[in-house]
């Protein structure tokens, strides 16, 4: 999802400040404030069980580029 649309989106849940926060930080503060865990790019070796999230395909993608920077 490009950044534009995140941002519409932390608008549309109540975020008022989302300028300056990365993409991982701002959609953790969306899940935060849908009532869910803020799991982004949290997966371990390639496994999530939340296949219905909004954010699945950046997150699976972004979590493999933080394995490989640890």
């Amino acid at each position: 999802m490009k950044m534009k649309e995140i941002l519409k989106k932390a608008q549309a849940v109540g975020i008022e400040k989302p300028d300056g926060m990365d993409k991982t930080k701002l959609i953790r503060a969306i899940q935060v404030k849908e009532g869910n865990f803020p799991c982004y790019a949290t997966a371990t070796e390639g496994n999530c069980d939340q296949e219905a999230c909004l954010w699945s395909d950046d997150c699976m993608e972004d979590s493999s580029a933080v394995e490989l920077h640890v």
